[in-house]
């Protein structure tokens, strides 16, 4: 019952300031442009340039001679897109308590609010850069070159971006909290993401390293939840038409048990340490 009446209360304390973190939502947007000249439009040109530079290296070397492969610049920003959107919101998310230290010690919130509204901020950018990947995708169909095509099984891209989010939020809780008492974890964390890139399958198709899926670094590599998240999104976007062979449902329910095993981490770990925050920030 003691449980019950705590979730109901973070419920309630959620409705209560729901407009606090909208405010903070927007601000975290606004922030994110501030003094650029181009503003919100990188928010469309920067995964545009990512993909033309990483397809320009990596087509010959992994975007043929694989089925799985359709178009490689599409395929390559669908997982680019999620990939960014993880490392972007846990980074933020990770920075949210410190970076409001000086409001935490005046004004009392729900700390949870912060990281919560950092992931809501970076989901809001990523909504808005899938633009990008529907624009890459008209233009390849116009042009006739390695055309996707797009069926209402692309709605079952929307399950794996929503689990996705949960699972950052969770991570970006786990990452705040050990910010307050380890700031190296910020260093850390970048040299961890930049692994994380080249272990997930981003550029590179899994089957394309060679190693089979009952190996070691096979079983490895899907054991990744990015790789599942991944894969998933792909399946719907680039694959609509064989839908049911590439989206494997086995991989969506592991990837939602992982999801609900670190959001329960990170909010029994950031529950537990939030009162000592104020003496550490």
């Amino acid at each position: 019952m003691a449980g019950k009446s705590k979730i109901k209360a973070q419920l309630g304390n959620f409705f209560k300031y729901r407009y606090l973190i909208n405010e903070l939502v927007s601000k975290n947007i606004k922030l994110q442009y501030r003094n650029s000249v181009l503003g919100m439009f990188w928010t469309f040109l920067q995964p545009l340039l990512t993909m033309i530079v990483l397809s320009v290296v990596f087509n010959n070397i992994f975007g043929r001679d694989s089925k799985d492969v359709v178009n490689y610049p599409v395929f390559l920003l669908c997982g680019r897109l999620l990939h960014e959107f993880f490392t972007s919101s846990t980074k933020t998310a990770m920075k949210s308590i410190r970076s409001r230290a000086s409001i935490i010690k005046k004004v009392y919130v729900p700390k949870y609010i912060y990281p919560l509204s950092a992931v809501f901020s970076k989901f809001i950018t990523f909504l808005i850069s899938l633009s990008v990947l529907m624009v890459v995708i008209l233009y390849f169909n116009l042009t006739d070159k390695n055309p996707i095509t797009l069926t209402g099984n692309i709605l079952w891209a929307i399950p794996p971006v929503i689990v996705l989010f949960f699972f950052s939020l969770g991570v970006g809780m786990i990452l705040a909290t050990m910010n307050v008492f380890f700031k190296d974890i910020e260093n850390i964390y970048d040299v961890f993401c930049l692994l994380l890139f080249y272990v997930t399958p981003i550029v590179y198709t899994a089957d394309r390293l060679g190693y089979a899926k009952d190996s070691l670094v096979g079983m490895l590599i899907r054991l990744n939840p990015m790789y599942g998240f991944i894969e998933m999104f792909r399946g719907a976007v680039i694959h609509g038409a064989e839908f049911y062979t590439y989206f494997d449902m086995n991989l969506f329910y592991y990837c939602c048990g992982i999801t609900a095993f670190v959001l329960i981490v990170g909010f029994t770990m950031f529950y537990r340490k939030q009162d000592k925050f104020i003496l550490h920030i």
